[in-house]
């Protein structure tokens, strides 16, 4: 497929209006429609980017035969209904992380898109940033030898507000599956899936996570320690420790333009490599590229991936007694 990839947007909010911008970074890949379940919004959105047309249900851009791929950028309940019927009707996805709201619910996803040979990707930026590549690349050639631990931060200081997105549980609020996806991920893709998980935090009154420390292990003694949280800011820093040295991801981690090697008995060596805009561009240029090559999944970010970090997300919210819900009604006007 060497022809223009045709991109259509379900979710017209604050992350979606972030990524527009770097659509002029990715060759072959357009924009072309929006959806909303206000008609409103889409028509805005559309003005603002330039697209053709906006639709004021989801259901009306899945019908769409001029759109091949949909980014979709709902609350995270919504991605699972949302992405079923997507590709029921045929349509490529890259699903903004968390990649569902529940492990149970990723699995269906993931399931219903093999099943169907539809492409799904995950919308983790992170592993596409050219520092995060030129640090995989580093540990892929023995740099710092096998690694053994990660360590990941990731907080902010938010105002409890119960009627803000973010602290709503039927929205997918809390911090695990806003900032702790970021955490859990980057650890995944070093260390494959842990063999357990131990989660310690709290919640706020509306039953979503305030803050969760994580230490996931593995049976041949790797850990990874990890922290998020709604209720104090971090630096959103990582480190990467193997037994010839360590990697430093500078603040802030999820999408460096910095990462330091530290070889044992040598000196730091910094290397920085920016994104091209703002950053989503990468993941917007792997997805038209696999899209052109007919390939179903990304070998950057495959699905089994995915899965594996929304099973320790899951554990850690069951641990701290957070029930995320899938919304069955995603697709209702």
């Amino acid at each position: 497929m060497s022809r223009e990839i045709r991109w259509g947007v379900v979710g017209p909010g604050r992350i979606a209006q972030n990524v527009m911008g770097d659509f002029a970074h990715v060759e072959g890949a357009k924009p072309v429609a929006v959806a909303s379940r206000s008609a409103e919004r889409a028509e805005t959105f559309a003005q603002q980017h330039g697209l053709e047309r906006a639709y004021g249900s989801y259901a009306e851009i899945l019908a769409d035969p001029d759109v091949d791929v949909l980014y979709v950028a709902t609350p995270h309940p919504q991605h699972h209904a949302v992405a079923l019927a997507a590709i029921d009707a045929g349509k490529a996805l890259l699903v903004e992380k968390a990649f569902t709201a529940t492990t149970a619910g990723a699995a269906e996803v993931v399931d219903r898109a093999r099943e169907r040979g539809v492409f799904v990707m995950e919308a983790m930026w992170t592993r596409f940033q050219p520092a995060v590549v030129a640090l995989r690349e580093l540990v892929a050639d023995g740099a710092i030898g096998e690694v053994r631990s990660v360590q990941a931060d990731l907080g902010v200081d938010r105002a409890y507000d119960p009627a803000d997105r973010l602290f709503a549980l039927e929205l997918g609020g809390g911090a695990l599956l806003d900032l702790g996806v970021y955490v859990v991920s980057f650890a995944q893709m070093l260390l494959g899936a842990p063999d357990t998980v131990t989660t310690a935090g709290s919640t706020y009154p509306t039953g979503v996570d305030a803050e969760a420390a994580l230490l996931l292990g593995w049976d041949d003694g790797r850990t990874a320690t990890l922290t998020t949280s709604l209720r104090y800011p971090t630096p959103g820093q990582a480190r990467v420790f193997g037994t010839g040295g360590w990697i430093d991801v500078l603040p802030r981690f999820h999408h460096p333009d910095t990462i330091v090697l530290h070889r044992t008995g040598a000196g730091p060596e910094t290397i920085t490599r920016r994104p091209d805009g703002v950053g989503y561009s990468h993941e917007l240029a792997e997805v038209t590229a696999c899209l052109r090559a007919g390939r179903t999944e990304s070998a950057v970010m495959p699905l089994a991936d995915t899965l594996a970090v929304q099973d320790v997300l899951g554990r850690a919210a069951e641990q701290l007694g957070v029930a995320h819900r899938e919304d069955p009604d995603a697709l209702a006007v």
